[in-house]
């Protein structure tokens, strides 16, 4: 642990209203993946100590970074850098007293005794979907904690929005998983997102209400999108004892799409008051407005898509092939001949170029293309 020894417990993640005492407050799991974030996750870990009128219980999941993130987050922790604001917040942040609690460990199964935050070394990448189970399954273990929040390391989170989600709908809300709105950091009067629905024809996604300004959209009626955004979703613990985790075999992209297809009779929910800015794709080079998309990116979004309709609707595999060759023949007018290539591998289900498997280290390329 940084800073002085206490007790983790009597430091506990709360910030609430100084009138309000702690034992009244509502109760919010947190699961942040970590990897190679080191240049983003303390605005985000910031913005999180500044919830007001909430305990939290925030699990950050290091899924085995081969930047500086750790350190990062260690030195953040103790103080030993002083941490600034970033300009372009698009709210204002007082930034908290240091040492803040920092635990670590290398056990998922390790429960967060509610310390201020609990690093959990993953020692492998095994994708995203891993990084949030092990975190999943350490926030299982908190009694009274029976939502977990699974939120971006490039957001930023206005001090109400964690109590918004700890409380939308009362403790008696029957759901699977809760979504909220994902407006861009960089324009923050634009929607990235807000949910999203599923073409079953071609597996591919639309991310409802992208690019409509903040103030004149009304939040989604959560009957019509099909799922929620992995980067800031709510999943309840009845959810998550029935349906279990998330799968693991996607690595990246579609995970939570595959997720919300498992939620039988509970209901998706939304809540108003969700709101987190996100800087998108900064860490893999997502496909977004004006921008094909890295190769590493392509390749698992692609993949993943016929992937997830060849589960879900495998009848339609015939047509997502057609919308491949169609995406690759655009991307290729665009002057991304590589990109068009992978685009094509990917959704034939054929093994990664080089370029992509480098990306990940030996150990994390096996879990994610297999002996491909």
């Amino acid at each position: 642990m940084n800073g002085p020894s206490r007790d983790p417990v009597a430091d506990a993640t709360v910030y609430a209203d100084p009138e309000t005492p702690t034992g009244t407050l509502p109760s919010l799991g947190v699961v942040i993946v970590c990897f190679n974030s080191g240049d983003v996750i303390l605005d985000c870990l910031e913005s999180l100590l500044a919830a007001t009128g909430v305990r939290l219980h925030i699990v950050v999941v290091d899924n085995a970074s081969t930047d500086d993130s750790v350190a990062r987050i260690k030195d953040w922790a103790s103080g030993a850098v002083p941490y600034m604001p970033p300009a372009d917040l698009p709210f204002p942040l007082a930034v908290q007293p240091r040492p803040l609690p920092l635990v670590e460990t290398h056990s998922p199964a390790a429960p967060p005794a509610a310390p201020q935050v609990l690093l959990l070394h993953a020692g492998l990448n095994g994708g995203y979907a891993a990084g949030v189970n092990a975190g999943l399954a350490c926030l299982a273990k908190v009694a009274g904690v029976d939502r977990f929040w699974v939120l971006n390391p490039d957001s930023a989170v206005p001090s109400d929005t964690p109590r918004a989600f700890a409380e939308w709908g009362g403790p008696d809300l029957r759901f699977s998983l809760m979504g909220g709105r994902v407006n861009y950091l960089e324009r923050p009067d634009t929607i990235q997102l807000d949910g999203g629905v599923i073409n079953w024809r071609t597996g591919a996604t639309r991310n409802v209400h992208q690019g409509q300004l903040h103030r004149n959209c009304p939040a989604p009626d959560a009957a019509g999108i099909d799922f929620v955004s992995g980067a800031n979703m709510v999943a309840s613990r009845q959810f998550y004892e029935a349906r279990g985790p998330m799968r693991e075999d996607y690595f990246l992209y579609y995970e939570e799409v595959d997720w919300a297809m498992q939620r039988g009779d509970l209901p998706l929910a939304w809540c108003p008051g969700g709101v987190i800015f996100h800087r998108a794709g900064t860490s893999i080079g997502s496909q977004k407005q004006g921008f094909v998309g890295s190769s590493f990116s392509l390749y698992f979004l692609h993949r993943n898509r016929l992937r997830f309709l060849g589960r879900h609707r495998p009848g339609s595999t015939l047509t997502a092939h057609a919308f491949s060759v169609a995406k690759a023949c655009q991307v290729l007018l665009k002057g991304h001949p590589h990109e068009a290539r992978v685009l094509l591998q990917a959704s034939l289900g054929l093994p990664p170029p080089p370029a992509v498997r480098r990306r990940l280290s030996p150990q994390a390329a096996r879990v994610a293309f297999g002996r491909a």
